[in-house]
């Protein structure tokens, strides 16, 4: 975006202000080859890590006691708390606006609603606690995950669309070159 910064997070105070990727030449922008090659390389890295995070996953689940005591438990599932009303907004925002992000925010969104109806039915103290937390799951937060599912898959087809929509433009009021014969 114009105004954005270039440089690393940390905030490069001697970077130059990035330009606008329509004013960019493709040298700057890197081509689509180059980009798909490392998704592929991430893509690749990430499958790595899948397989990696198999052996972990045994362990902890055969070795983890059943139950633990947990500091700071109501400071953990408070502030996830906040992240989801948080993501809840983002995603109610970009919906409404038609946002670029909203395939983002709402998937992101989609897998919060589910880690906490997983969680809270897990971690119920008793039985009624379960059942509560199975209703609220079933009747609230899955539902919810799988319209935020849903806003992400049409977030995305709205972003391809809006794209093929920005080219089209562009090339239509692009000026006629005339050549001399």
């Amino acid at each position: 975006m114009a105004g954005d910064r270039g440089g690393d997070l940390a905030g490069d105070r001697g970077a130059q202000p990035a330009r606008d990727l329509a004013a960019q030449t493709p040298a700057e922008r890197g081509t689509p080859q180059d980009t798909g090659a490392r998704v592929i390389t991430v893509g690749r890295l990430f499958g790595v890590l899948a397989i990696l995070l198999v052996p972990w996953t045994a362990y902890v689940a055969l070795t983890l006691p059943p139950r633990a005591r947990a500091e700071n438990y109501d400071l953990a599932w408070g502030g996830f708390d906040v992240g989801l009303v948080v993501l809840l907004g983002c995603t109610a925002y970009a919906a409404v606006r038609h946002s670029t992000w909203l395939a983002a925010v709402a998937g992101a969104t989609a897998a919060a609603l589910v880690t906490d109806a997983w969680f809270d039915v897990v971690t119920a103290p008793s039985a009624a606690d379960r059942w509560l937390a199975a209703a609220m799951a079933l009747l609230v937060e899955l539902p919810l995950a799988v319209v935020s599912a849903w806003l992400a898959v049409r977030g995305q087809e709205l972003l391809a669309l809006r794209v093929r929509w920005s080219t089209w433009r562009s090339l239509r009021e692009r000026p006629a070159v005339h050549r001399k014969v």
